[in-house]
């Protein structure tokens, strides 16, 4: 075994294939003995081609020879990589719902080229160049006249169930992902689901009537299913995820720009700020915290700068992530993520699925209009706040928003003020700790500052 590699802690389910990395942090994954047969007819029976031609599954490139584990070794390729690794329960409806049509394409596709898919989780899929795409190439089997999709629960436990419940809740239910990472038992979403949604008939059958069916006494019993029933499930499972809808029920940020007395000098004084730092710094990658639609995201990535826009309030999330479709974005990736409260590690011995802030390696933050919310909303101290943020990026634009501030005198109007810390002069002296200041802006016509900071090196 090659020491300079590190296998995946995630890819460890399949025996057919598993994920491992260089010390650069580039992606392989080894196809093992196992799986040959299958991937073969993958490349000859040209459903390879046709997936990559359409932009649908990742390309990669043929390894020779076994640069990591010799035992089972059969092939090792090297996929296209992918700038930022994200997970179902921080995307958007609208997000996942692309996954689970993605999956359903791919499915019909494989099928007329006598393949299937052998599982049907979101975690196959993400979201690269603006749009989702499959990574998993040894997801792929062939297909078995007769046999049924073994996948077919899985994609309605880790696809439709959280679609259903957002659109039939009002709320983005993608989350409970995180605690069902293997799917949302049908169990738990047709007790969840209100009455009304078994009026719908796919709801009724694929959910419904799917949670209520019994295992036992049919242990001896082999179903059969022609392919054009398979064909004509897919179709109803693609019908069923097409006409359910993510219903916005939230009363939060979509409209801040545009509703708020803060949108004429403030807003065009703080883009001006904003655009003369990006002039002097020379990178390639930004996280954006607190996002909101997205409006200073769409600054920073105009220059081909990969930026990953996330906010709390997932109306917030999808709407930009509708306006990056409309507008064929390649360098946004939409995240639901309280920065409060990050997605943390999960799954086998919490290793499985890595933290967003371990996977947060970025060449500059944008927290704009964000530290009062934690610093008096969350009742985050400026100490805990600067440190945080000080492991995720080197540089650093954060906007101060003092105490006398509109806004921050809406979060204290019901409460009382216990914050005798938060002001500008310990907001600097904590950051400093921290960070070299490069540079600060009043913002016009606001006693607002904009601060671009560097991190100390260690």
């Amino acid at each position: 075994m090659n020491s300079s590699f590190k296998r995946n802690h995630s890819s460890f389910r399949d025996p057919d294939a598993f994920v491992f990395s260089d010390e650069d942090g580039i992606i392989y994954r080894q196809l093992n003995q196992s799986y040959k047969e299958h991937y073969l007819f993958l490349k000859s029976c040209g459903l390879y081609d046709e997936l990559i031609s359409k932009k649908m599954l990742i390309p990669h490139q043929e390894i020779e020879g076994c640069i990591f584990e010799e035992k089972n070794h059969y092939q090792t390729i090297l996929p296209e990589q992918i700038s930022f690794i994200s997970y179902p329960y921080e995307w958007c409806f609208e997000q996942l719902k692309d996954a689970a049509l993605l999956t359903l394409r791919i499915m019909k596709q494989a099928l007329k080229h006598d393949m299937v898919l052998k599982d049907a989780t979101p975690f196959n899929i993400q979201f690269h160049q603006g749009k989702c795409i499959f990574i998993d190439t040894s997801s792929f089997e062939k297909y078995s006249e007769g046999n049924p999709w073994i996948a077919y629960r899985q994609f309605c436990e880790n696809f439709l169930a959280p679609l259903a419940l957002s659109h039939y809740l009002g709320d983005n239910l993608n989350t409970l992902l995180a605690t069902f990472p293997n799917g949302i038992p049908l169990e738990t979403a047709s007790k969840l689901l209100p009455f009304k949604s078994r009026f719908s008939l796919n709801i009724l059958l694929h959910i419904h009537f799917q949670a209520g069916y019994k295992k036992q006494n049919t242990a001896n019993k082999k179903y059969t299913i022609s392919k054009n029933r398979l064909f004509a499930l897919i179709d109803s499972l693609e019908s069923t995820v097409k006409n359910i809808y993510f219903k916005n029920t939230s009363i939060g940020w979509t409209n801040y720009y545009s509703e708020t007395v803060l949108n004429t000098d403030y807003v065009a004084s703080k883009r001006q700020i904003i655009e003369t730092i990006l002039d002097k710094l020379f990178i390639k990658s930004a996280l954006d915290l607190g996002a909101n639609n997205g409006f200073f995201s769409e600054i920073v990535s105009s220059r081909k700068i990969e930026t990953v826009s996330s906010d709390f309030d997932a109306a917030c999330v999808n709407e930009l992530y509708l306006t990056c479709k409309k507008k064929n974005t390649e360098t946004i990736l939409p995240l639901v993520l309280d920065i409060a409260n990050p997605t943390p590690a999960i799954g086998w011995a919490n290793t499985e699925r890595s933290s967003f802030l371990n996977r947060s390696q970025f060449d500059l933050t944008l927290a704009l209009a964000l530290i009062h919310h934690l610093a008096i909303g969350k009742n985050i101290p400026l100490s805990k706040i600067a440190e945080t943020l000080s492991s995720i990026s080197t540089f650093l634009i954060i906007e101060f928003v003092p105490k006398n501030d509109g806004k921050v005198q809406l979060l204290l109007q019901n409460r009382k003020d216990i914050f005798t810390d938060y002001s500008i002069e310990n907001f600097e002296n904590e950051f400093q700790n921290y960070f070299t200041l490069k540079s600060k802006e009043v913002v016009k016509n606001t006693e607002r500052v904009i601060y671009l900071f560097k991190k100390k090196q260690s």
